[in-house]
């Protein structure tokens, strides 16, 4: 199958499926076929072409995939958490299996990981620090900062950039 062909082929399967079940008398599978199946189907569309080519539609992929499963496993599983921490989970989820088929990412999908770990558990990792709890609540401002470091600072050799 031509790699170029996976994406508009998956995409005219899904869409016809998801069409044609709504139109069906298949009461049984109406309340699946929301605004979410169309986030599975266009993620399972990149996720194909990504694995198929070089590798570039498996962040997308994996994000509307993901999102697309969170929508509705949220209403059937009680203990999954509806929750930031998710969708970030969700994007370092896709820029590390990114980086498994084509080698970059990782250093994102690693910091994406620990940024969920911290919003997930952000309560136990606020206790972690006891009496410096006050501080904390700054760390917002430490990741505005760091970015701001990259961004500007770190990409000219310690000189601010000129524009």
């Amino acid at each position: 199958m031509n790699g170029q062909r996976v994406f508009p082929g998956i995409i005219l399967i899904g869409f016809g499926l998801y069409f044609f079940l709504q139109q069906s008398a298949f009461l049984w599978v109406k309340p699946y076929l929301g605004w979410p199946a169309l986030l599975l189907i266009t993620g399972i569309a990149f996720l194909a072409q990504g694995y198929k080519s070089d590798g570039n539609g498996i962040l997308p992929g994996v994000v509307l995939t993901g999102f697309g499963i969170h929508f509705y496993v949220i209403d059937y599983l009680g203990w999954w958490a509806n929750d930031t921490g998710v969708f970030i989970l969700i994007i370092a989820l896709g820029f590390l299996l990114q980086h498994q088929k084509t080698g970059s990412g990782l250093v994102h999908g690693i910091l994406f990981l620990i940024l969920a770990a911290v919003t997930l558990f952000y309560s136990t990792v606020k206790s972690w620090f006891g009496s410096l709890e006050t501080i904390w609540q700054f760390w917002p401002l430490i990741l505005i900062a760091a970015g701001g470091y990259l961004l500007f600072v770190k990409k000219n050799g310690g000189k601010p950039g000129k524009r």
